[in-house]
């Protein structure tokens, strides 16, 4: 009877606990794991509880699982602080699948998120596996999660060339690709009196798919443009002076 009405409460106990995570919208693979790990603890406190009544000695049992737990546990620290950080991913849902993110000094698109590892795809299409624990002990990088991203962009032009007609032309070839969005508003400023260049900030918002292409499509624009409208885009150079002295006797 204790092992029949045990296992009842144990199933009843574990789907409450799955209704209860499906409300809160907690990742699937957590709720079969917390759901399934209620039910196979509660058994165990069942079966232990039966063999007692039937006059079993419990308390030898009872300490070699302890000890055999605390024996897995030390052997398996890094494993643990890995699965510790996968139920923190899972259910805090700091990134989700296709989300381009930085994490543990890895860049990529989350291909799957597991309890041990989170697996990304990197840019040049290079399957990266990385522990869980690496990626809750750093910091997250989410470039998809808002939605838009901010083009950070510099652009030098001569000393000699007319500050404002060059800032215009900049603007007219940004406000002319569709691709980048009115609000926010694009910063085009005067950041620097470089050593060689007088450099502008260029600063317009896309979406964070459009990202790559709207900044490789504008820098070559950009150039292309200026050249064509006579601006001056200047690179490092020295002057060497060279003085004569007089020989020496």
């Amino acid at each position: 009877m204790i092992f029949i009405v045990g296992r009842w409460i144990a199933k009843l106990v574990s789907g409450i606990i799955r209704k209860l995570l499906e409300r809160s919208s907690v990742d699937e693979k957590l709720v079969n794991f917390l759901s399934r790990f209620a039910y196979f603890g509660l058994m165990i406190f069942v079966v232990v509880a039966a063999l007692a009544k039937l006059g079993v000695q419990t308390a030898s049992i009872i300490a070699v699982v302890g000890a055999a737990g605390l024996a897995v546990g030390l052997a398996l620290q890094g494993s643990l602080a890995n699965f510790a950080a996968g139920i923190l991913l899972l259910f805090f849902k700091p990134f989700k699948v296709g989300d381009f993110v930085e994490v543990g000094s890895c860049k990529g698109t989350i291909k799957d998120i597991h309890i041990f590892n989170t697996v990304l795809n990197s840019p040049d299409n290079v399957r990266v596996i990385v522990p869980n624990a690496q990626i809750t002990g750093g910091n997250i990088h989410n470039y998809t999660v808002n939605g838009t991203r901010r083009v950070d962009m510099v652009v030098g032009v001569s000393y000699e060339d007319n500050l404002a007609k060059a800032k215009d032309i900049i603007s007219r070839v940004v406000s002319a690709d569709n691709r980048v969005l009115s609000d926010p508003e694009t910063t085009i400023a005067v950041s620097e009196l470089g050593d060689s260049s007088v450099n502008f900030v260029v600063r317009p918002w896309v979406k964070a798919s459009d990202y790559w292409s709207v900044r490789f499509d504008l820098t070559q624009k950009i150039k292309e443009t200026l050249d064509a409208e006579g601006i001056t885009i200047p690179f490092p150079q020295r002057d060497i002076h060279i003085k004569e002295g007089k020989s020496a006797v």
